[in-house]
């Protein structure tokens, strides 16, 4: 099976930084998927204590040939706001202190209306990675959009990169979230997860735009 061509870290060295266990596979998973070759590190800031929801996390880092780590912040339903020392600490502990190529994670307004844990970790990350306390090469944010609420979370029109998954890819990516994160086919998360996966795209320059030529490499 061809991998998805995007550009490529130099060494594969990638973190993922997602508020719970699913994320990784929701927002990015065909992108992981498609480059056998990298070696993720994912952490998730919540859900570490809990017994259905842990186990499963461990399966789908198998599924993604990736290693991890869980924090186990607060995910009550009232969304009690965390400070961003809290986020910050939580993320510093869970993470190896490594040089990375690629530094994915959520969008700084989240994915869809609204998940308070989404935004603070997307905050925190791009401020550790600003002030170079998380050292990566690129930082990449997840790049969907509900119109508040309106519609199922869609690839943002102005992400830097729209990356449809071929198909054998994104089967794989629905077999994670159906048999082993569990979702029904009809559920929320089954019918959002993306065949077209999203990024807003930083470097240490700034944000760059995709160009014609780098499109045409993102399919196999």
């Amino acid at each position: 099976m061809n991998g998805i061509k995007a550009p490529e870290p130099s060494s594969g060295r990638v973190a993922v930084i997602i508020a719970h266990p699913d994320d990784e596979t929701l927002w990015a998973g065909g992108l992981l998927l498609g480059h056998p070759e990298w070696s993720p590190f994912i952490i998730t800031l919540c859900r570490g204590g809990d017994l259905d929801r842990a186990p499963k996390f461990r399966q789908a880092l198998k599924r993604l040939n990736a290693q991890g780590s869980m924090g186990d912040q607060d995910d009550g339903p009232d969304q009690l706001p965390l400070t961003s020392a809290t986020v910050r600490e939580c993320i510093l502990s869970l993470l190896p202190p490594l040089e990375f190529d690629l530094l994915l994670t959520h969008g700084l307004q989240g994915e869809y209306t609204r998940h308070r844990r989404h935004e603070e970790v997307a905050h925190a990350v791009q401020n550790l990675w600003r002030d170079g306390t998380i050292r990566a090469a690129k930082l990449w944010h997840f790049a969907y959009e509900d119109g508040g609420g309106s519609y199922l979370p869609r690839p943002r029109a102005n992400a830097d990169l729209h990356l449809e998954l071929p198909e054998g890819i994104w089967a794989r990516k629905c077999e994670i979230m159906t048999q082993v994160y569990g979702f029904e086919a009809t559920s929320w998360e089954a019918r959002v997860a993306p065949r077209v996966e999203a990024f807003r795209c930083f470097s240490g320059q700034g944000i760059f735009r995709r160009s014609d030529e780098m499109a045409r490499r993102f399919h196999s």
